[in-house]
């Protein structure tokens, strides 16, 4: 069995994260993404999905990058325009 490095766990189903040359073990994707998920600079909330990156900042969405000063950035691009 493996220890969670979240919750300290000893599970026999835990798995193991292969992530910028270290690896990380966990019980469950809830564990896995509390210790690992990056968090949205204006709000606080876990990135769980692609979220958005300006420079090295990383946000939830577009409206937490504008908050922080950030031009430009959209959440989507209208039909028929090219990104």
């Amino acid at each position: 069995m493996a220890v969670c490095e979240t919750c300290g766990n000893d599970y026999d189903m835990a798995f193991e994260v292969h992530a910028q040359g270290a690896v990380h073990t966990f019980d469950c994707f809830q564990c896995a993404i509390e210790a690992m998920a990056p968090i949205c600079e204006h709000c606080g909330t876990k990135l769980i999905g692609h979220g958005v990156q300006s420079g090295e900042h990383w946000y939830c969405c577009a409206h937490c990058a504008r908050q922080e000063g950030n031009k430009g950035i959209v959440d989507r691009v209208m039909a028929g325009t090219s990104a």
